[in-house]
């Protein structure tokens, strides 16, 4: 979890490559008008949010309604989850939750932001994303991280958190 350009995609897919699990982009869920809105640069709404959050709770249910203890099998979840009722809702759904924090400042998150062509998060909303942020400080199964670590540290602290040493 954390605000764009924290590296969620990327610190995700190589967690869940480490653990043999799979992952889904939360941002792969969004409705296209979410979409639209983004690219231009407009912040989406508590309501716009809310059927983005369901998807994902379903696929968080889904996950925990298939887990075998016997496995070793999980679900990487990337996820903005910038308010604490947004990770709440993601809870109801899979009390075994955790949340990686990955953490980085406005201006590493808008010069990363704006380096990315293809992605159609506008830079325009990033602060944005900083004034909707409220960070999970406190919540019970958060790792909070040094985004700007290189990605095998990331996964090597999230591996450990977890207690699954490669």
């Amino acid at each position: 979890m954390g605000v764009s350009g924290c590296g969620k995609s990327s610190v995700g897919q190589a967690c869940a490559d480490a653990l043999g699990w799979l992952m889904q982009e939360g941002d792969s869920y969004h409705s296209p008008a979410s979409v639209a809105k983004m690219r231009e640069g407009i912040a989406l709404t508590d309501d716009d949010r809310s059927g983005w959050l369901d998807r994902l709770a379903g696929l968080l249910a889904d996950a925990a309604a298939t887990d075998d203890a016997e496995a070793a099998t999980g679900l990487v979840l990337t996820c903005s989850a910038l308010r604490k009722r947004y990770r709440d809702r993601l809870r109801q759904a899979q009390p075994r939750l955790g949340f990686v924090f990955l953490q980085l400042d406005y201006d590493q998150a808008l010069a990363r932001v704006g380096s990315r062509a293809s992605h159609f998060f506008s830079p325009a909303l990033v602060a944005d994303q900083f004034a909707t942020l409220e960070a999970p400080t406190g919540e019970p199964h958060v790792l909070t991280l040094d985004a700007t670590a290189p990605i095998g540290d990331l996964v090597a602290q999230t591996l450990a958190w977890l207690g699954k040493v490669r």
